[in-house]
C-alpha cells in the first residue's frame, strides 16, 4: 500500500512493522521514525487508530485468559509463513499450543509416575489422593 505521497518510510515497511509499533517491541529511532511517518500519512495514522482500536477491544474482552507462553512465537511464525507466500497448517495455533501443553503435562506428569489424570488435577486433588492411601 502506498499512499502516494514521498515518505523516508514506505508505506508498506510502516504496515508491516504496526504491530511492533503498537507493542512498543521497536527500538526507540525506528518508533520515532514510525511517527512522523504517521503525522505525515493519513491513511496509515487511520490504519494505526483502527488496528490500535481492534488491540484494546481484544485486551478489554480476552486479556484475562491464560495464554500458553509459547503462543506468541508461533502466532508471529504463522505470519512470517503467510507473508513467505507459503501453505499454512490447517491446525489453529491456539489448538496446536492446547495439544503441545497437554503433552508436556503428561510427560511431567510420567517422570512423576503420575498418571495423567492426577498431573492435570490441582495440588489439592493430589494431596486428597496421598491421604486416601
Amino acid at each position: 500500500m502506498s499512499c502516494g505521497e514521498p515518505h523516508e518510510k514506505d508505506c508498506s515497511e510502516v504496515l508491516d512493522h504496526l504491530y511492533e509499533y503498537l507493542d512498543r517491541e521497536m527500538p526507540a529511532g525506528e518508533c520515532a521514525d514510525f511517527q512522523v511517518h504517521l503525522d505525515e500519512c493519513s491513511p496509515c495514522l487511520e490504519k494505526y487508530g483502527l488496528e490500535q482500536a481492534v488491540k484494546k477491544l481484544v485486551k478489554r474482552c480476552c486479556g484475562h485468559d491464560d495464554v500458553p507462553s509459547d503462543l506468541r512465537s508461533k502466532v508471529m511464525g504463522r505470519i512470517d509463513l503467510i507473508r513467505a507466500g507459503e501453505t499454512v497448517p490447517e491446525v489453529s495455533v491456539l489448538e496446536q499450543a492446547k495439544k503441545e501443553q497437554a503433552q508436556r503435562e503428561q510427560a511431567a506428569a510420567s517422570e512423576e509416575g503420575t498418571g495423567p489424570a492426577e498431573a492435570t488435577g490441582s495440588t489439592d486433588a493430589r494431596t486428597e489422593t496421598a491421604r486416601a492411601e
